[in-house]
């Protein structure tokens, strides 16, 4: 296996010139005499059609009814001549692409004037022969000139084409490398910030935990525990009144049969037992007459529940009318709620509550911030892989090139 040769992207061009110059020199040099050629017939093209527009145009003057129209259609078609030739631009860098893409807008101008001039030319006659003529001649050189710099395009140029593709592959290779350190030095902006933040974030935490663990917010917090804890065990005593009840508020609700306090009380009930229980006077008076009206109801078949919910739900009145099975539960969630309502209207945890919303205001953004900067930095981790992506692609097609021409393999670092 023949030595791989290893090059930089900033070495691989002088070394690939070097080696393929025997081969793209003569085509290039040609290329650029071809051109200097035609840059001087499309002149000499342009001057001929000048000479028409002259001509014509004297002609025109002098009023001559015999050669007045033919001096006129001459010198519209000349005018068309000239204003295409001027449209034609020589490219000013030579290269497979910009010499073919001229060839063919030259070829189009010329088979658009040829047309014409088999058209007019001939309505013009017997006038202006000599000047005719004399643009035919110029006309016919640039022909055989543009099928000469065709030929020579489709038969010679294409044949480096390849190879002038990759001398633009190397520099292309080279600004894609300089936006790959453009893109990592992002890449690692993004990331320090996003470490920043996180940092930020988690002092914020800490500083949200301490307050909380702290004095009497440590108290309310752990109030607020017991008192889900209490809610829990309040729904759980009145599970099986909570469908009698739902029952119970639809029928007084077209019937009547409470007091407004006790239909009230009946609503917080449903809504929100523990907070209707434990702000209940001692015994929970407006409770248990809202279960002996239910009873009654009951009893009576005005409230109509199945068997087995019916049954459950006449023990439940039982041990609550008559069992104060409630009333331990009741002293316990009135006791946290009296104790909440204290130390949430204390002065250090007022100000801890300020405290902990300014702090939280400040995660909010902080969290938004970092989500931010995590959507910027998926964006450059994506361009990051394409930008690689196209470089490698780059670099093989670069390596496989030079070996097609040179028969050296190579390593492009």
């Amino acid at each position: 296996m023949s030595e791989v040769a290893e090059f930089s992207s900033k070495n691989i061009r002088t070394w690939l010139e070097s080696e393929t110059s025997s081969i793209f020199n003569p085509v290039h040099a040609k290329a650029q005499k071809l051109l200097d050629e035609m840059r001087k017939t499309l002149d000499n093209l342009a001057d001929s059609s000048r000479m028409l527009l002259d001509n014509s145009g004297k002609e025109i003057e002098k009023r001559n009814m015999k050669t007045h129209g033919r001096a006129k259609a001459l010198n519209k078609l000349a005018r068309l001549f000239l204003e295409r030739m001027q449209q034609l631009k020589i490219p000013e860098l030579v290269s497979y692409d910009s010499v073919s893409d001229f060839s063919q807008e030259t070829q189009k101008a010329l088979l658009v004037t040829e047309v014409d001039i088999r058209n007019w030319f001939p309505r013009i006659s017997p006038f202006f022969i000599l000047d005719r003529r004399k643009f035919l001649i110029v006309f016919e050189k640039t022909k055989e000139l543009l099928k000469e710099l065709i030929d020579f395009v489709s038969k010679e140029y294409i044949k480096t084409k390849t190879l002038e593709d990759t001398f633009h592959y190397v520099d292309e290779l080279r600004t894609l490398e300089e936006q790959l350190l453009n893109i990592d030095g992002q890449k690692k902006n993004a990331e320090n910030e996003k470490a920043s933040i996180e940092k930020e974030i988690a002092e914020t935490q800490q500083k949200m935990v301490y307050l909380k663990s702290k004095g009497e917010m440590s108290q309310l917090n752990q109030i607020g525990l017991e008192m889900e804890k209490l809610r829990r065990e309040v729904k759980h005593n009145l599970r099986h009144l909570k469908k009698p009840l739902i029952k119970f508020q639809r029928l007084t609700f077209h019937k009547g049969g409470l007091t407004q306090e006790e239909s009230r009380k009946l609503d917080r009930y449903i809504e929100n037992p523990f907070d209707a229980f434990a702000t209940e006077e001692v015994e929970c008076p407006i409770l248990k007459q809202i279960l002996r009206k239910m009873s009654i109801a009951m009893s009576e078949g005005k409230l109509k529940l199945k068997r087995d919910k019916k049954r459950k739900a006449e023990q439940a009145i039982e041990d609550i009318l008559h069992k104060n099975s409630l009333i331990s539960l009741y002293q316990k969630c009135a006791s946290v709620t009296v104790q909440r309502k204290r130390l949430s209207t204390s002065e250090e945890v007022v100000e801890a509550k300020s405290d902990l919303s300014d702090l939280k205001k400040q995660l909010e953004d902080l969290e938004r911030r970092k989500e931010i900067v995590e959507a910027e930095e998926n964006v450059v981790d994506r361009s990051y892989r394409e930008t690689m992506e196209k470089i490698q692609d780059h670099k093989k097609l670069i390596e496989k090139n030079a070996f097609d021409f040179t028969g050296k393999r190579l390593q492009i670092e």
